[in-house]
């Protein structure tokens, strides 16, 4: 479960830029906010530790919902499989920053 979700996340990320937050924003990258949902079959099985290790930058949040897909595959011992299913997470990550003007 946590590994599909890693992935899902993973390439969500890989496929983002988030150039400028620095230079054009004046911001620094341990203060934006990163909020990640993973849907996959079994949310209450997602170590979210794991999930927030693989993003690089800034003040994480994971919430895990129901949804994803869980499909008939192989069982191979050595990549840590439980059964026979393939588990397919879905990711969404948000990126934003604390408007300082409002905290005034």
């Amino acid at each position: 479960m946590t590994n599909a979700a890693k992935k899902a996340v993973k390439d969500a990320i890989s496929h983002s830029c988030l150039s400028g937050l620095v230079e054009i924003l004046d911001v620094e990258l341990d203060d934006v906010i990163v909020d990640v949902t993973v849907a996959v079959s079994k949310p209450e099985e997602i170590r979210e530790e794991v999930i927030k290790s693989v993003l690089p930058i800034g003040k994480k949040k994971v919430t895990a919902v129901k949804g994803g897909m869980r499909v008939s595959g192989i069982f191979i011992p050595g990549f840590e499989d439980k059964d026979d299913t393939v588990e397919v997470a879905v990711a969404c990550v948000t990126v934003g920053i604390e408007d300082k003007n409002l905290q005034k």
